[in-house]
């Protein structure tokens, strides 16, 4: 059962997110994510009949990239924000094999041993209690299945330090080690991580918020996002 200070956090985060699906941000995900999702997806490997969690769904592009990975298989979104949970199911209207469901990491509404893979792209660092969802993800996994968490805001990028003070909402700024001690705690096993470079072209100038110059931007962007995963035992 959540505290009363989880259930305060938890709405923070969903008011917080229901803005930026009303402003139109979730939309720009796929644009902004897909050079680091693609590589991710190449190592996970997934099989055609795969039972697959996105935990922080936002829109759902990442959960219809995945459904058509899994063609036989399931795929379930969610998210704290409800506005972004109705884009979502706008969005996969005619998708047989997704749905959408309004709720946070740290109580997953679904039973244990649900899913074969867990993914969360640019969402952990929001979570109130990273450690709290990690245990959620090891508990709705089956055993030998694994869980793969993705982030451009941590510790050992220097070029995304800046964005906690532009922030509407409490983040996690934490490192590759801490991360993966978090996934250990929480019962995984062989976890691993790694770094996934953006390729994208850097404009030769930059005017947003997020980055002081192009020339930042070009460096964070070579560092590039942070990709821990790790396994749940048993057969």
């Amino acid at each position: 059962m959540q505290s009363t200070s989880e259930r305060g956090a938890n709405q923070q985060l969903r008011e917080e997110f229901n803005r930026w699906a009303e402003a139109g941000r979730g939309e720009g995900m796929e644009r902004d994510h897909l050079p680091i999702v693609e590589p991710m997806l190449e190592m996970m490997r997934l099989r055609p009949d795969e039972s697959i969690l996105d935990a922080g769904s936002g829109t759902g592009w990442l959960c219809r990239l995945l459904a058509r990975n899994a063609p036989q298989g399931h795929v379930m979104g969610i998210d704290v924000s409800d506005e972004m949970i109705r884009r979502a199911r706008e969005s996969s209207a005619g998708i047989d094999n997704v749905t959408f469901v309004t709720g946070s990491v740290d109580s997953i509404p679904a039973e244990a041993a649900s899913f074969n893979r867990a993914v969360s792209v640019e969402s952990a660092y929001y979570w109130p209690r990273p450690a709290r969802g990690l245990q959620e993800l090891h508990r709705v996994l089956r055993p030998g299945g694994s869980a793969w968490v993705l982030i451009n805001y941590y510790l050992d990028n220097l070029y995304c330090h800046q964005w906690g003070a532009l922030y509407a909402i409490p983040t996690h700024l934490l490192s590759a080690d801490q991360w993966a001690a978090l996934f250990t705690e929480a019962g995984f096993a062989e976890v691993k991580h790694c770094r996934i470079p953006d390729p994208t072209p850097t404009p030769d100038s930059y005017s947003g918020r997020w980055f002081r110059d192009a020339e930042q931007l070009r460096r964070f962007r070579a560092e590039g996002a942070l990709l821990i995963y790790g396994f749940k035992q048993g057969t």
